[in-house]
């Protein structure tokens, strides 16, 4: 069964290899705290593992990606995406857009204008105690958390 990965980048631009910047600008993860939902495809998990000491990713549920949507996705000019402009351009509720996403029907680009990363804000009470430099097995923020990266985005909202 194919899922949804959401991933958070943790680090930011200075010091890095081109070739990292270049996966950084095909993920569209271009800065600090922004997060992008990708397919778990075998290339997007190869793009995810070049980049694996830099972010932190997990399986999103359908509620944290409801969430991300209404509160962070954002139109041209810095407009927020609605409930009534997803009636307007797609027919569809936000709920039906995201049973329609997770069953692979639609994709964030169908929604006309939508840019296809959230920018976060640092989370709530901070990342975990060892902090960014530790992979998150060994209690930092960094590498695969499964699914507590909702947690993880609920506090970055």
């Amino acid at each position: 069964m194919k899922t949804r990965i959401a991933i958070i980048r943790i680090k930011g631009n200075v010091n890095l290899k081109q070739e990292i910047k270049d996966t950084f600008q095909m993920l569209k993860l271009y800065r600090k705290n922004s997060c992008v939902v990708i397919p778990n495809t075998p290339s997007m998990m190869g793009m995810l593992l070049k980049v694996k000491d830099f972010v932190t990713w997990g399986e999103i549920n359908k509620e944290t990606f409801k969430e991300l949507l209404l509160k962070r996705g954002r139109l041209p000019g810095k407009n927020k995406l609605t409930e009534d402009y997803l009636k307007e351009k797609l027919n569809m509720s936000v709920d039906d857009f995201v049973d329609a996403y997770f069953d692979f029907k639609k994709e964030l680009r169908d929604i006309p204008g939508l840019k296809l990363f959230f920018k976060l804000s640092p989370p709530v009470n901070g990342f975990e105690s060892k902090g960014t430099k530790k992979p998150f097995s060994l209690g930092g923020a960094l590498g695969y958390r499964k699914d507590k990266i909702n947690d993880l985005i609920k506090r970055m909202v």
